[in-house]
């Protein structure tokens, strides 16, 4: 199940929405906490601070159509979760972290918050431009190139011939090509 098909679902039926996020996430969550939480607490610390990073996400996250990156989010959350546990379990048992601290470096993640924000930022620009193109074309292009799919298969979906797609598949990634130009981005 995608990011986009877990957000409509939570919107439509919260509770099945929040299942689907639990299950597609929680390795994700329970990696991230682990490796921060390790050496400090229990089993079931980390346990109870994943059921933590999710009933924070469930209580605070509007599934709204402009969250970029679901995994980022969850990922940030988890981390913060993770961090705040870790000081906690180190206050009670006396053990103090400092920022040079090796362990420390490990609860740094490998993502670069820029490069992310670029990347995010790139792809709402993107995704606008195949909109102003419309559908059908808009479709096809999406398809294609988000969804993988064969010019056969959006054939089938959109009610037309394949070699139809192809064409008009070309010439949508043409005008794609010159709107992205006209606001600077070359692809």
């Amino acid at each position: 199940m995608t990011d986009n098909e877990i957000l409509c679902l939570m919107r439509e039926a919260p509770p099945n929405g929040q299942r689907a996020l639990f299950d597609k996430y929680y390795n994700y969550v329970y990696s991230i906490v682990n490796r921060i939480i390790s050496g400090f607490g229990s089993p079931d610390d980390s346990d109870e601070c994943v059921i933590d990073v999710f009933a924070s996400l469930m209580m605070k996250m509007t599934p709204d159509e402009n969250m970029t990156s679901l995994k980022s989010y969850i990922g940030a959350v988890a981390r913060n979760t993770a961090i705040g546990m870790r000081r906690s379990l180190a206050s009670k048992t006396g053990r103090n972290i400092s920022a040079d601290d090796e362990e420390m470096a490990e609860i740094v993640g490998d993502e670069n918050i820029e490069e992310s924000a670029d990347k995010s930022e790139l792809s709402k620009i993107l995704l606008d431009k195949i909109g102003e193109i419309g559908p059908p074309d808009s479709i096809i292009i999406i398809e294609k190139y988000y969804y993988d799919k064969s010019s056969k298969e959006i054939a089938e979906k959109l009610g037309m011939n394949a070699a139809a797609v192809r064409v008009r598949c070309g010439r949508a990634m043409k005008r794609l090509k010159k709107l992205l130009d006209d606001t600077g981005i070359t692809l």
